[in-house]
C-alpha cells in the first residue's frame, strides 16, 4: 500500500497544513479503517519501514500506532502491528429521515406543508418593484446615519424598536390609515413572520384554536402551527371571512387572524359591515383579532380602506404592517401596534427574550419617512402598480374572452396580486401551478393555501404584477394561455 497516498486520500489539504505529520498519519488510518480500506487482519508496515517510507521520524509512526491502539483500531501481537476486527457501525439513517427525527414534534408539524419557490421571475405574488426603489437615495441616507452614529449606537437597540421610527409609523398610520394608537403601543419586529410568532407565543397556549380565514396565509399557518395552537379554518367569500354561528358556539377561537384589505391570496375585501360585527363578536368571546395589512398602501380604486384597528374605540386588534411590500424584502423591519391594555406585558416579554439590533437602518427608515420620501415612493408605486394591475387585467380578459375558459378576476381593486378563480371547482390547479413553474412563472395555486380538512370551492392562481413590466405581461399571459386552457377543458 502507498502510505503517502493514503495520508492524500484520508486528509484534506487544509487538514494538513493544520496537522502535524503525526496528527494526518492518525487521521488517514483512522478514517482508512472505519470506510473498509484497510480491513480487519491486516498488518500494517512496521514503524521503522513505514517511517523511511514516509521520509519522517520513527517516533512520529511510533506514536501515530500507540494513539490508534489505545483507541481500538490497531493492535499489536507476534505479527506486529494489526488492524483490529470492530463491530460494523450502525447504518446512517437517510438523511432527510435523520434530519426529520432531530426535530421536536412541534417543528415536525410544519414539514407537510409546502415551500414557496424562492424565486421573482413571472408572477410571483408579494415582490415590489425593486428595481425602482430609490437605492441611492437610501444609501445616501445610510451613509449619513453612518456618519451620524457614535459607539452607543453599536450597542443593542431598545426591544420595542428605535424611538425615532416608532414616532414615525404612528404619525403616518394616523394620516394613512386610521389607525388609533400612541407611541408606546408600536413595537419594531424583525418581519411579518417574527410578529406573527410573538402574536402566537404571547397571547395563546398551546392547544388554544386560532381562526384563520380558509384558504389563508401560509406563514400565518406556520406560526401558530410551530406555536402549537390548533388552527380552525373559516371560509371566505367574495367579501372576505364569513364566520357561522356555529363556528362561535363550536369553536370559540383565542385569536382571528384575517388579511381584511386585501385578502391573501384570494384578494377579497372584508366588507365594512363584517368587520364591525367581527370585531363586536370577538369583544364579546374575549378573542384577540389579528388585522396584516400587509400591502394595503396600494389602493387602485378609491380611497384606501380604514384599518379595523380604528374603527371601534379601544377594538381586541393587534394590527401589523411591514415595509418588505412598500420598500424591498431585505429590510427586515416590520411592526406591530398592540391594545393598551397588553403592551406594559408584550414589552417586558419582548425586552426578556429578543435583544434588538439594527439600530442604523431603523434610524435612516425613520429619517426616510420623516422626510417625505417614503409617501412619494408609496405614491409612485401606486401609479406603477395602477398600471400594472390595468395590463394584466386587460390580457387575462382577452384570455377568457377569446378561449371561452370558466374564470373570473378577483382582488383586483388592491395590493400587488389578483387571483384568477376557477368556476369550475374540480380544476387541479396545483398541477397547473407546477406546469406553469416548469416554464418560469410562478402563480401559486389558491387550493394551495387550503386551512385544515375543511373544503372551500377556490381553485384558481394567484398573479403578482407589482415586479412585471407592462409589455412583458400580455406575453407571459400568452405563454400561460395553452397549458391554462388544456388543464381547464381537461377538468
Amino acid at each position: 500500500m502507498d502510505y503517502a497516498l493514503l495520508i492524500s486520500r484520508y486528509t484534506t489539504e487544509h487538514e494538513r497544513q493544520k496537522l502535524s505529520m503525526q496528527r494526518s498519519l492518525q487521521f488517514a488510518l483512522r478514517r482508512a479503517i472505519q470506510q473498509g480500506s484497510l480491513v480487519a487482519g491486516s498488518r500494517l508496515l512496521s514503524s521503522r519501514i513505514l517511517a523511511q517510507e514516509l521520509g519522517i521520524a520513527r517516533n512520529t509512526v511510533v506514536y501515530a500506532y500507540e494513539q490508534l491502539v489505545a483507541e481500538g483500531f490497531l493492535e499489536t501481537n507476534r505479527r506486529g502491528t494489526i488492524v483490529t476486527k470492530i463491530e460494523a457501525m450502525p447504518q446512517a439513517v437517510a438523511p432527510d429521515i435523520a434530519s426529520h427525527r432531530a426535530l421536536a414534534k412541534r417543528a415536525q408539524s410544519i414539514l407537510s406543508l409546502p415551500v414557496p419557490p424562492e424565486l421573482s421571475s413571472g408572477f410571483a405574488p408579494g415582490v415590489p418593484a425593486l428595481k425602482e426603489f430609490p437605492i441611492r437615495l437610501w444609501r445616501s441616507l445610510l451613509d449619513k446615519t453612518w456618519r451620524a452614529s457614535t459607539a452607543q449606537h453599536l450597542a443593542y437597540a431598545e426591544a420595542a424598536g428605535e424611538p425615532s421610527l416608532r414616532a414615525a409609523i404612528v404619525e403616518h398610520l394616523r394620516a394613512s390609515r386610521g389607525v388609533e394608537c400612541d407611541f408606546d403601543q408600536v413595537i419594531i419586529t424583525d418581519g411579518t413572520q417574527s410578529s406573527l410568532d410573538l402574536c402566537a407565543h404571547a397571547f395563546a397556549d398551546a392547544g388554544d384554536k386560532v381562526w384563520m380565514e380558509n384558504p389563508g396565509y401560509m406563514g400565518a399557518q406556520i406560526a401558530f402551527k410551530s406555536a402549537q395552537l390548533k388552527i380552525i379554518g373559516i371560509n371566505i367569500d367574495e367579501d372576505g371571512l364569513a364566520p357561522k354561528t356555529k363556528d362561535w358556539l363550536q369553536h370559540p377561537p383565542k385569536l382571528i387572524y384575517v388579511t381584511p384589505s386585501h385578502q391573501y391570496p384570494s384578494g377579497s375585501i372584508l366588507s365594512l359591515e363584517r368587520r364591525i360585527a367581527l370585531i363586536g363578536a370577538a369583544t364579546q368571546h374575549q378573542s384577540l383579532i389579528i388585522e396584516d395589512d400587509y400591502d394595503s398602501e396600494f389602493r387602485h380604486d378609491g380611497p384606501p380602506l380604514p384599518a379595523m384597528q380604528g374603527l371601534v374605540k379601544d377594538a381586541p386588534v393587534i394590527y401589523l404592517g411591514t415595509f418588505s411590500k412598500t420598500m424591498f424584502p431585505a429590510l427586515r423591519i416590520a411592526y406591530m401596534v398592540v391594545p393598551k391594555n397588553v403592551i406594559a406585558a408584550l414589552r417586558t416579554m419582548v425586552a426578556t427574550l429578543s435583544l434588538r439590533g439594527r439600530r442604523t437602518e431603523q434610524l435612516c427608515l425613520a429619517q426616510f419617512i420623516h422626510q417625505g420620501h417614503f409617501v412619494r415612493h408609496v405614491r409612485r408605486m401606486r401609479k406603477l402598480y395602477r398600471q400594472r394591475r390595468d395590463a394584466l387585467v386587460a390580457a387575462l380578459s382577452t384570455l377568457i374572452a377569446q378561449q371561452a375558459i370558466k374564470a373570473e378576476i378577483i382582488g383586483d381593486q388592491a395590493g400587488m396580486h389578483l387571483a384568477l378563480r376557477f368556476k369550475d371547482h374540480s380544476v387541479d390547479d396545483i398541477a397547473l401551478s407546477n406546469a406553469l413553474l416548469k416554464l418560469g412563472i410562478i402563480a401559486p395555486a389558491l387550493s394551495l393555501h387550503r386551512i385544515g380538512s375543511r373544503l372551500n370551492t377556490w381553485r384558481g392562481l394567484m398573479l403578482g404584477y407589482a415586479q412585471v413590466p407592462s409589455e412583458d405581461i400580455p406575453g407571459l399571459v400568452k405563454k400561460m394561455s395553452l397549458i391554462l386552457a388544456t388543464a381547464i377543458s381537461s377538468a
